[in-house]
């Protein structure tokens, strides 16, 4: 059984019985979030791209307990040089890892660190295809709406798509529906909403609808702390 927690914004953890990887660890200074980076000690770390509400604390997790991060090529190098342990990858590419096999997909967004007045590109951002225990999770990553969502859900049987319906950067709930119906998870988890005002939404709602358009699927709202168990 594969547990899913959710920690506010697009931070989610994934843990069995040995491995704890942690997704796009925003913790200090996110309001939502309930855990503290010191007390987080993962043995991964993925992340989607280089914007600081995504980048959060990961690299000075790595830092203080070797956890390996996995990221896009550029962004996995500006890590690499803050003294973090990483993993270089890049859309299209699929690895197996100790704790499960994780490619990295499109996402339609950008990726920068911004240090006072300087904006340093790191590279595409991605969504993320990470498969543990036989269970399938999609990370869309902070993305717009896109046609080969379709794809990805013709390609993997996934469990679960973790989806971002905040607007304004990303998609809102209307195009978040869309992209559920293209992508086919058997259950669906909003993410990047209510962080900040400009992506102040209504989560229940959007679940509420989508389960009302596509009754084979299911959708939950996970409040910063709460879990979902995902059998295979």
């Amino acid at each position: 059984m594969l547990k899913v927690i959710y920690h506010g914004h697009s931070c989610f953890s994934l843990e069995n019985e040995r491995y704890n990887v942690i997704i796009d660890p925003f913790i200090t200074g996110n309001p939502m979030s309930e855990i503290e980076a010191k007390n987080v000690n993962p043995s991964h770390i993925l992340l989607t791209h280089g914007h600081a509400d995504h980048l959060g604390d990961a690299i000075e997790i790595s830092k203080r307990n070797r956890a390996v991060i996995i990221a896009p090529n550029e962004l996995a190098i500006y890590c690499q040089r803050k003294g973090a342990v990483v993993h270089r990858m890049h859309i299209g590419g699929a690895r197996d890892f100790n704790f499960g096999w994780v490619k990295l997909t499109p996402a339609w967004h950008g990726s920068a660190v911004i240090e006072g007045d300087n904006i340093i590109y790191t590279g595409n951002p991605c969504g993320f295809v990470i498969k543990i225990d036989g269970v399938y999770i999609y990370h869309a990553g902070d993305t717009g709406l896109f046609g080969d969502m379709k794809l990805i859900g013709d390609l993997y049987p996934l469990n679960c798509a973790l989806l971002p319906i905040g607007d304004n950067y990303v998609m809102g709930p209307e195009d978040a529906l869309r992209a559920a119906g293209l992508l086919r998870a058997k259950m669906n988890i909003p993410m990047h909403f209510n962080t900040f005002p400009e992506i102040i939404q209504d989560p229940y709602r959007f679940v509420d609808i989508l389960v009302a358009n596509y009754p084979s699927q299911q959708a939950k709202v996970l409040k910063p702390g709460e879990s979902i168990d995902l059998p295979r």
